[in-house]
């Protein structure tokens, strides 16, 4: 059984900063510490965007500090609070495509793990334009692997109007591009939420969580100002085996007592 970590949303900001209350870069330290605690022996840890919270230089040094203490590989992905260009200046090994899109392709076990670039400079909403899906296409045709997929921002609506019309708002490119493959993708992970919501979708699993920093408040009603909220951040531990893929959340900073059943 392969186990990989999936955290999103750290929102990293310049150094002596806060965000929300929160040192962001102090809560990453921590999601790292228990990573390293009771952990370490994942193959790999995913990080599914808005890393930095204003795409600051700074955020991402930080940012890289903190991962490199990790012992496994880290696959990032970029959301829309990101800076394409800045990160770049501090994670120049992480692929791009021939357009300079931050999308790649990585084996996890005998999954085909496949990461999309939804960032789109200056807008809160995700966009997979034609020339990223048409990359999309062309890798889910090149094998017959079983497929994760990672992305930022959700292809579809999860129920939560203030962030609906933050999501992927024009679906079409990501939707077209998986249509002949979709039955291969057995698991969607994405962030952009800021809260655990499990389902499916079009029959593909999905997962997301909450940021490692501050949360979206459950809210279903029309309000479209968007509820923050200092619920207990999380990552994932993601345990894949022949056929199935199990999702454990884990509240890192949660201190409540432990005691045998």
């Amino acid at each position: 059984m392969l186990k990989f970590i999936h955290i999103t949303d750290t929102h990293l900001v310049e150094e002596g900063q806060v965000l929300y209350g929160l040192d962001p870069c102090l809560r990453l330290s921590q999601c790292v510490d228990s990573i390293l605690h009771d952990h370490s022996d994942a193959a790999l840890c995913v990080v599914t965007g808005d890393l930095a919270h204003v795409g600051h230089r700074d955020a991402y040094r930080q940012l890289a500090v903190q991962l490199h203490r990790l012992p496994m590989p880290v696959l990032p992905i970029l959301g829309n609070h990101d800076s394409r260009g800045n990160f770049k200046e501090h994670f120049p090994r992480v692929p791009t495509d021939v357009n300079g899109f931050v999308q790649y392709v990585a084996p996890i076990g005998q999954y085909r793990g496949i990461f999309l670039d939804t960032n789109e400079p200056r807008v809160s909403h995700g966009v997979l334009c034609e020339q990223r899906a048409q990359w999309l296409k062309e890798r889910l045709a090149e094998d017959e692997q079983p497929v994760l997929l990672f992305m930022h921002h959700p292809a579809f609506h999860v129920g939560i109007p203030s962030m609906d019309c933050i999501s992927l708002l024009d679906a079409g490119p990501f939707q077209r591009a998986i249509e002949a493959e979709k039955h291969r993708i057995k698991h969607l992970f994405f962030g952009h939420i800021h809260r655990p919501i499990f389902g499916s979708w079009h029959g593909i699993p999905f997962s997301t969580l909450r940021g490692t920093n501050h949360q979206v408040a459950l809210r279903l009603d029309d309000c479209m100002k968007v509820p923050g909220s200092h619920e207990p951040p999380q990552y994932g531990v993601v345990l894949l085996d022949e056929g199935i893929v199990t999702v454990h959340l884990h509240d890192f900073l949660d201190a409540s007592e432990r005691f045998w059943l």
